[in-house]
């Protein structure tokens, strides 16, 4: 039993060293100075033409070790569900889907409140297939909540969920 304990000890500390070093990664540092930058990067690290890869080492460096990506909505049977995922996860869930029909998520309206070292930004979405597309294919709204270490900001969780005929966007999360 001992010596479980040991390696269960040598391992999270060893984990903490390496998200410790992660954390202050020179190559990605700058994208993660403010709640603008960090959630810049976020919509740009997912959006690309077909077969374009996508930074997947950006995305991982954005969240928090125990973050979650958080999607909700309807199955067919019209039951609302959602679902818990890690960033590695969602990058295995989505990776191939992204790279076969191209996928541009931007933010057309926000609303960002923040305290002390925790922030929560509402930020609405418009989804295309191509950034050359005029009509997106998809709009929701992104929850998106960060915390701020004294260093830098990570996305602890993102929750979404998508606009649908029976749950349109309302006018306040809307561009005037």
């Amino acid at each position: 039993m001992y010596r479980i304990f040991i390696f269960f000890t040598l391992l999270m500390l060893a984990a903490g060293s390496l998200w410790a070093q992660e954390k202050n990664d020179p190559k990605y540092l700058e994208k993660v100075q403010t709640i603008e930058s960090t959630i810049t990067a976020l919509y740009a690290v997912i959006s690309g033409e077909k077969g374009d890869n996508r930074d997947w080492e950006l995305f991982r460096f954005l969240f928090a070790s125990e973050a979650k990506l958080i999607p909700t909505g309807k199955a067919a049977s019209g039951v609302s569900s959602l679902r818990y995922m890690t960033p590695e996860a969602y990058i295995a869930a989505s990776e191939q889907w992204l790279l076969d029909n191209g996928f541009f998520e931007k933010e057309i309206f926000r609303i960002e409140e923040h305290f002390g070292n925790i922030a929560h930004v509402f930020s609405t979405y418009a989804s295309y297939y191509s950034e050359t597309d005029e009509t997106p294919f998809m709009r929701g709204i992104n929850s998106i909540q960060l915390f701020h270490d004294g260093d830098r900001w990570w996305v602890v969780n993102i929750y979404w969920t998508p606009e649908t005929p029976e749950t349109p966007i309302p006018k306040r999360y809307l561009p005037n």
